[in-house]
């Protein structure tokens, strides 16, 4: 007689980035060992590779590719399905800012980090008083593509690279150029005539995009001294 089969429960949460709704399940013990063996190599792209197998094997909602999601996304997504996976709170060692070395272990509830959302932020931008550029969130594919590539480029190589697979359209009241019928030539092309300002607005979308964060307050045991300090995503709840 074979054995029974055990009932998983489903959960449901909005995406950051548009609202969808996509219904997942906690992750079971074969995707933990994945995970604590990703974990244990330290390799940043084996952790990454680790973190889209076991997203694509939890969501249950047909169609959502995970390597398409935005980073910021995929870190909401993984931190809820760890939370129904494995417990409701994390323990992290904070380093107290006044002294710059004292560190503190402390637990956070999951529930309470969330993805924090600038005001200030735009994916539009206004280049000129004709011409705008529509931009969109990294995906994991470019967050890859543009961190692990193994050509030794310079920092603006690499700027460029980003901002470039982050162009969705160029329009103006009378026509729009959508990216994707566009070669990645020219689209770097059409970057290099900006100036100054305009860079600046383009760098500002990145620098507001949405991102997991969660502020908290550490007591320094050696000082008495009480700071405010922000973890910012992923990794940081899993040191």
């Amino acid at each position: 007689m074979p054995l029974p089969k055990i009932n998983t429960p489903t959960f449901e949460l909005e995406l950051p980035s548009t609202g969808k709704k996509i219904k997942y399940r906690p992750f079971l013990v074969r995707e933990e060992k994945i995970l604590v063996m990703a974990m244990e190599s330290e390799d940043t792209k084996q952790i990454t590779d680790a973190i889209v197998q076991i997203l694509n094997d939890c969501i249950i909602t047909r169609g959502v590719k995970v390597e398409k999601l935005s980073t910021f996304d995929i870190e909401y997504l993984f931190l809820n399905i760890r939370a129904k996976s494995v417990g409701e709170t994390v323990e992290v060692n904070v380093t107290c800012p006044d002294d710059g070395e004292t560190q503190v272990e402390m637990e956070i509830a999951l529930d309470d980090i969330k993805i924090k959302k600038s005001k200030t932020h735009r994916n539009t931008i206004k280049l000129d008083n004709n011409l705008s550029m529509k931009l969109k969130y990294p995906s994991l594919d470019q967050f890859i593509e543009t961190n692990f590539d193994t050509i030794d480029e310079s920092e603006v190589r690499q700027s460029l690279n980003v901002i470039v697979s982050c162009i969705d359209m160029i329009y103006n009241e009378e026509e729009s150029w959508n990216a994707s019928d566009s070669t990645r030539e020219e689209l770097e092309e059409f970057l290099e005539q900006l100036n100054t300002k305009q860079f600046k607005q383009v760098e500002k979308f990145f620098e507001t995009m949405p991102k997991l964060a969660h502020t908290i307050v550490v007591k320094n045991p050696k000082t008495e001294v009480e700071s405010e300090v922000v973890l910012e995503g992923l990794a940081s709840f899993f040191t």
